[in-house]
């Protein structure tokens, strides 16, 4: 198979291979910075095989699709993070937004407090700190159902969903409904800070039940972290 780069130059392979094995295969330095990777104009995760022709654009966290890659699993770690400190947490969506990512939960009785965000940070951290890989699943419609028949949000979302369409993102002991994608482990989320938090209602309808909504941000250095702040 012939693989286009973005320069124009083309690589060949006998076999089908891996996004992270290509990049590798170009440069060590590359597979290092890699994030996530574009083939034929559609975003992928690193492990994502590939096995026809195809234009394949690699990028870096130097890049808005690879920043938004890292915020995206930075949300996810929050996510975990929250789980683990209160496990009858229950997710809504938690998105990409111009300047970081946000999650709406519902956590029943209890409500997020100014001094409750320092403990969700040294969880997110401790998640961070185990470097976890992050490994995409296929599921079936059913599968889906089972996995978060304790979530009525994530059931509800599951429902407008097609056959042969649901993705699922394992980390450790945390497991997300998402169609990605993320980078390839959790460690690579170190430089972030959760701002502040708000209420929402549950599909920003007013009429529905009040969420609770965190706000953070996530670069891929320190300084470029500390220069937001």
């Amino acid at each position: 198979m012939k693989i286009t780069l973005k320069d124009g130059s083309v690589k060949e392979y006998a076999s089908p291979m891996s996004i992270i094995d290509i990049a590798k295969d170009i440069s060590e330095g590359l597979a290092r910075m890699a994030c996530v990777a574009e083939i034929d104009g559609e975003v992928k995760d690193l492990r994502t095989i590939v096995d026809k022709d195809c234009t394949l654009n690699i990028f870096t966290e130097k890049d808005p699709e690879g920043l938004a890659a890292l915020r995206h699993t930075a949300s996810h770690v929050m996510a975990q993070a929250i789980k683990h400190l209160y496990p009858q947490a229950k997710f809504w969506v938690g998105p990409v937004v111009a300047e970081g990512f946000y999650y709406d939960i519902d956590l029943g009785e209890d409500v997020i407090r100014d001094e409750d965000i320092e403990k969700i940070t040294k969880e997110m951290k401790k998640v961070v700190k185990s470097g976890k890989k992050i490994i995409r699943r296929e599921v079936s419609k059913e599968e889906a159902l089972e996995i978060f028949a304790d979530d009525p949000y994530k059931l509800d979302l599951i429902a407008d969903l097609e056959e042969g369409s649901i993705t699922v993102y394992d980390q450790g002991d945390f497991t997300d409904l998402c169609r990605g994608p993320h980078v390839d482990n959790v460690k690579l989320c170190k430089h972030f800070k959760l701002i502040r938090h708000s209420g929402a209602y549950w599909k920003g309808d007013s009429k529905n039940k009040m969420l609770q909504r965190i706000y953070g941000v996530c670069f891929p250095t320190a300084e470029e972290l500390e220069a937001h702040l």
